[in-house]
């Protein structure tokens, strides 16, 4: 795994070996990044963005998005082997002002989130994790979001549960097994 453009490109990043943790391809970063900077659907910069990266896994999302100019990004990890991984890599860059660490479900995280407003939010739960729609409607409810906002959801090509009235769905990509929803509310 590596970071694919930006500031720090080419650099490499560790990911988990743990059945636990399925890390975001570098394929699918990718074409992820290509459709938030070519798109006509949606009008959403990294540059200057704060980012909620839910899931956080390895960081490999927020750290593409530090290293593309974000303002800001906020990693939720939970697991505990998955965070050592994850806070190895935050080690590997000269970014400390650039984000922030919660270690918790991220069901339990957003009350730390309470005066904070993001632009981009970033899911990539376990294929089998489905509380993906709870958490869209407590950040709703919450409306930690800005005007201008962007919801990506990363899931199983197979798996269908976003197509609901919770979020406006933007466009929807395929790559290989993973579906990539890009959505606001």
């Amino acid at each position: 795994m590596r970071i694919i453009a930006g500031q720090f490109k080419g650099k490499k990043i560790l990911y988990p070996k743990n059945i636990k943790t399925r890390p975001l391809k570098d394929f699918v970063k990718e074409n992820i990044f290509n459709v938030l900077n070519h798109s006509n659907k949606f009008n959403i910069s990294i540059n200057k963005s704060e980012v909620l990266d839910l899931y956080s896994g390895s960081g490999s999302f927020g750290l593409e998005c530090i290293s593309r100019g974000a303002k800001k990004v906020t990693f939720i990890e939970q697991d505990v082997i998955t965070l050592k991984t994850l806070n190895k890599n935050l080690d590997l860059f000269p970014i400390k002002e650039k984000y922030s660490l919660i270690n918790s479900p991220v069901e339990n995280a957003f009350n730390k989130l309470k005066e904070k407003k993001f632009d981009i939010f970033f899911f990539d739960p376990p294929f089998e994790k489905a509380n993906i729609i709870e958490n869209l409607m407590e950040i709703k409810k919450m409306e930690i979001f800005k005007a201008q906002h962007l919801i990506i959801i990363h899931r199983e090509n197979k798996q269908t549960e976003f197509e609901n009235e919770i979020i406006n769905i933007l466009e929807t990509k395929n790559y290989r097994r993973s579906k990539i929803y890009f959505a606001t509310f």
